[in-house]
């Protein structure tokens, strides 16, 4: 059974349990059924050989891989299922359906001559284009890949047969609801300038035009979404409450879809006030009503028996826009549940979209690319951005703030008044839908590349030793995308990045990304520490220069805005740590060097342990420095001698360093390096240089900055381990 692909899976006294693990395309096939038949439809295909004649000739027919039907609909799904993730085409799979369309709905109105019929594509494993997608959707099929198919499994596990009404709502948004009873009582009024109508309703009249707009990648093109995925633990309490004879006094909030001609509202003759009761005709097709507030209630009543009988109330605003909806979900929660800032930042990426303030349209294009990069398959970051709710884990760990800074500040977009262009991006096209399609393809293969060349890197992640698929990381990478395109157009002022089209611009990017990778990847685990530990709200900044300093190197052409004056301040900055450093080694060696001559010599030790020509120059410089103190303010010879002094006080004699000196000031890894203690305490010597060079304002490099850390690092910060 092993040579044939099973497995062992548990051994029993007697006997063993063998498995065998499905074939992915099998098992793909298999999960769509399970959605289909957890979903409550009651008519599926037994097995993967059912076929449906679509013409007259014996050859004429059609393998259908997951059938599903029931009172009202007909359900046909092809299944693609890739081993590895990968970008499709389907145009084989969309002619097929295409062109067996006519034949097999006659086929099917025979058998069923009331339903809806609606084609399916079901994809696992695979990227689809926005090209892809528009063929797919004009072709009138709907595209499910695997994480909708899970949506919906998920779904019914919460609410049973009743999400088969999500389902329905999706695939036929619009379309008329059989046997609907549409009339309520209700009362019209306004509220906030908007119309609404308060009435109550039986639950499963409600479930079936109801639709919630859950934050899932099912229902991505609806944007925008709002609600939080229901909460089976929360739905069972409710269910349970229900059972037992309890009710809700609150009101459920929806919005009705009125349509083109809006409600129809027959009111009553008598009217008071501001408002007026009447007779209301609910819309009578799937998705009409969109549940605001109350899914769990709502849902609770799914598999109960008094969701017939029970009357539950609701307000029910009026065609309310998304934008709308999601503003008074916010509000209704705001002192509830506090919503998370990386769903909020999900929701502004929704709300502020279509915005009349260009500020707002533009925070929000950088939003929507930042969770698109996260959710598109033919994105190198699919699955790595925190969207929603998502959970961080050593692969998803980016945020969509961190996405959309580099977004930001990599001078994409541009800066806008509330009316007005002030700065115009190098990538803006006159509109969020044509800047954000343009910028997705660029920032996709620009990343990808980086993802290529530094697959290790791409792996790790956030776990120990990954250092750049990181919030800093990503957010320079993206920023030094924004920079090479800008130099691009520094270079030839006929160089328009906004007139060329994405694949153009990234192929004249990839020499300056191939300088930025090989600096990166040539990185060691202690070069790759210290990025990964760049914290504080300069770390991204300092991240993003140091990658702009290698492409110089490499390049010496590309020189970004700023990029110079950064090295300049850097160095300063070395300079004062350096200094910082420096004092610090002088004050630890001048108290622990006496200490050990105190502790050969006694009270002799500065005679004794003191070359001769130190104690003189010492004691000329004390005499000199002591002529203008005060009494009680007098130095000592000691305090008068230098860095490099310390060197010639150790190194005398080979007894006074191996006996005293040797194992405290030979720095790790120096133990056996030839030349003896000359050659182990010449880092003495190169301290003491580089205290002239800060003394001066000589420019400390990076390499001597690093040597002066682990020099503190080893000696002073690790003096109380390594005491001898």
């Amino acid at each position: 059974m092993e040579e044939n692909g099973w497995v062992l899976d548990r051994r029993n006294k007697r006997s063993v349990r063998m498995r065998k693990p499905k074939p992915h395309d099998v098992a793909f096939e298999d999960r769509v059924w399970a959605a289909f038949a957890k979903l409550g439809f009651t008519s599926l295909n037994r097995d993967r050989r059912l076929t449906l004649k679509y013409g007259l000739g014996d050859n004429e027919c059609q393998q259908i891989d997951v059938f599903a039907a029931d009172d009202d609909v007909v359900l046909v799904v092809e299944c693609k299922s890739s081993a590895e993730t990968k970008t499709g085409q389907f145009k084989k799979e969309i002619e097929a359906i295409q062109g067996q369309r006519a034949g097999s709905l006659r086929t099917f109105k025979a058998e069923y001559p009331r339903h809806k019929v609606k084609y399916i594509l079901a994809t696992n494993n695979y990227g689809v284009t926005k090209l892809t997608a528009d063929r797919i959707a004009s072709a009138d099929i709907v595209h499910m890949n695997e994480e909708t198919i899970d949506y919906y499994l998920g779904l019914a596990d919460h609410l049973g047969e009743a999400a088969r009404f999500q389902l329905l709502g999706n695939l036929f948004a619009g379309q008329k609801i059989p046997n609907l009873d549409r009339e309520v009582v209700a009362i019209e009024a306004s509220m906030g300038g908007h119309k609404y109508y308060s009435f109550s309703i039986e639950p499963d009249r409600l479930l079936k035009i109801g639709f919630i707009l859950h934050r899932s990648k099912a229902n991505s093109s609806l944007m925008p979404t709002y609600q939080r995925l229901i909460k089976k633990t929360r739905l069972k309490n409710v269910a349970q409450f229900v059972e037992s004879g309890g009710y809700f006094p609150n009101s459920l909030i929806l919005s009705l879809e009125g349509g083109n001609r809006g409600l129809q509202f027959d009111p009553f003759p008598k009217r008071s006030g501001q408002t007026r009761a009447g007779i209301l005709h609910l819309p009578q097709t799937f998705r009409a009503a969109y549940v605001i507030d109350g899914q769990h209630r709502l849902y609770g009543y799914s598999a109960s028996a008094r969701a017939a009988t029970d009357l539950i109330p609701v307000v029910a605003f009026v065609s309310l826009g998304r934008s709308d909806q999601m503003k008074l979900f916010m509000q209704i929660n705001e002192n509830q549940q506090a919503v998370p800032k990386n769903l909020r930042n999900t929701l502004n990426a929704d709300l502020l979209y279509a915005s009349d303030d260009l500020r707002e349209q533009a925070k929000a294009l950088r939003l929507v690319l930042a969770q698109r990069l996260g959710e598109d398959k033919v994105s190198p970051l699919y699955g790595r951005v925190q969207v929603g709710e998502d959970s961080k884990t050593p692969l998803r760990c980016l945020t969509i703030d961190a996405v959309a800074r580099g977004l930001d500040r990599g001078g994409f977009i541009g800066t806008f008044t509330k009316t007005e262009v002030k700065e115009i991006g190098t990538f803006y096209r006159g509109s969020n839908d044509a800047t954000g399609d343009a910028l997705f393809e660029y920032i996709t293969q620009g990343i990808d590349y980086v993802r290529r060349h530094l697959d290790v890197q791409y792996k790790l992640g956030s776990s120990e030793g990954g250092f750049v698929f990181i919030n800093n990381g990503i957010e320079s990478i993206i920023r030094i995308l924004g920079d090479v395109v800008l130099h691009l157009a520094t270079q030839d002022t006929d160089y328009d990045p906004r007139k060329r089209d994405p694949q153009t611009l990234y192929d004249d990017a990839v020499p300056y990304l191939d300088s930025m990778v090989e600096y990166l990847g040539g990185l060691g685990p202690t070069e790759g520490l210290e990025y990964r530990q760049l914290y504080g709200s300069g770390a991204g900044t300092k991240y993003w220069r140091r990658l702009q300093q290698a492409i110089n190197e490499a390049r010496p052409e590309f020189d970004p805005p700023g990029l110079a004056g950064y090295v300049r301040d850097e160095q300063k900055q070395f300079n004062d740590e350096s200094r910082d450093m420096i004092d610090a080694l002088e004050a630890y060696m001048k108290d622990d060097v006496r200490k050990r001559l105190e502790d050969k010599y006694g009270a002799e030790w500065f005679k004794l342990g003191v070359p001769r020509n130190i104690r003189v120059e010492a004691g000329k410089l004390m005499v000199e420095r002591n002529a203008d103190r005060s009494s009680g303010q007098e130095i000592e010879e000691w305090d008068c001698l230098y860095i490099v002094n310390y060197r010639d006080v150790m190194t005398q004699s080979q007894e006074l360093w191996r006996g005293v000196f040797e194992k405290r000031y030979t720095p790790p890894g120096d133990e056996q390096r030839p030349g003896g203690w000359k050659a182990r305490s010449s880092w003495i010597v190169r301290v003491s240089d580089l205290r002239n060079d800060v003394a001066h304002q000589r420019t400390v490099s990076v390499d001597d900055h690093d040597f002066l850390v682990t020099l503190h690092t080893w000696l002073v910060r690790g003096q109380t381990d390594n005491d001898l």
